[in-house]
């Protein structure tokens, strides 16, 4: 905690920057475990599930370090409680991820080939959006630099921007992808239809929360 403790006399942002490259570390996992789900390597995704229940740990302990030592009364350039909120968000995706490759390990389930396509794609637009969100976060300590305000920030204004169009695009191709499973619903037991439905929404929620944390981060820095 000491460590954790001490960035903050370099920048509020410090440590939220390294709670969110703990993040990263699982979200980064999703495609290789995604993959062997579909290939029906079940045992590459039983150990892909842990090394990410892992990576969620560390970033879990990572959050609870930096809130310990984000003390009461600790002059900052923000909001200390809206600084909470957003490393909350954050470990929320850690989160997620980890509750879709715990999901990826009930069951192996054939996907129709038809539905692939959306598949992956829906998992690639989420990750984009994580990303493009990450990418904001890495960028704070520029702003702090610059008072936020200035080109850095107006630069800033339109990536968050980026990351609602990024989320919203994960949603179309979602309700395609709802109508593809829909079409194969016969095909499946109550219980693996039921898991499908349940693999969309937690890999969803990685877009979702990312947007979410995009908005919190420009509102903070619009209310400092």
């Amino acid at each position: 905690m000491r460590t954790i403790a001490k960035l903050f006399g370099r920048s509020p942002f410090v440590p939220m920057q390294t709670h969110m490259e703990k993040v990263a570390e699982c979200v980064a996992r999703v495609i290789p475990i995604t993959e062997a789900f579909l290939s029906g390597d079940m045992d590459t995704v039983e150990k892909l599930a842990k090394e990410i229940s892992k990576l969620e740990h560390v970033a879990d302990e990572t959050k609870h370090d930096i809130q310990n030592g984000l003390r009461k009364g600790m002059f900052l350039a923000v909001d200390r409680g809206k600084l909470l909120q957003i490393i909350s968000l954050q470990d929320g995706i850690a989160d997620k991820t980890e509750n879709f490759a715990t999901l990826l390990t009930i069951k192996a389930l054939k996907c129709p080939d038809g539905l692939k396509p959306n598949l992956i794609a829906f998992r690639d637009k989420n990750l984009e959006a994580f990303n493009a969100a990450h990418e904001i976060v890495k960028r704070l300590d520029e702003l702090l630099e610059s008072s936020f305000g200035g080109a850095e920030a107006q630069q800033v204004a339109q990536m968050v921007h980026h990351v609602a169009v990024l989320e919203h695009e994960a949603d179309l191709i979602q309700r395609d992808l709802l109508k593809g499973i829909f079409a194969h619903e016969q095909e499946y037991t109550h219980g693996e239809f039921y898991l499908w439905l349940r693999l969309f929404r937690q890999i969803g929620e990685i877009a979702n929360l990312s947007e979410t944390l995009a908005n919190r981060i420009r509102s903070t820095l619009e209310l400092k």
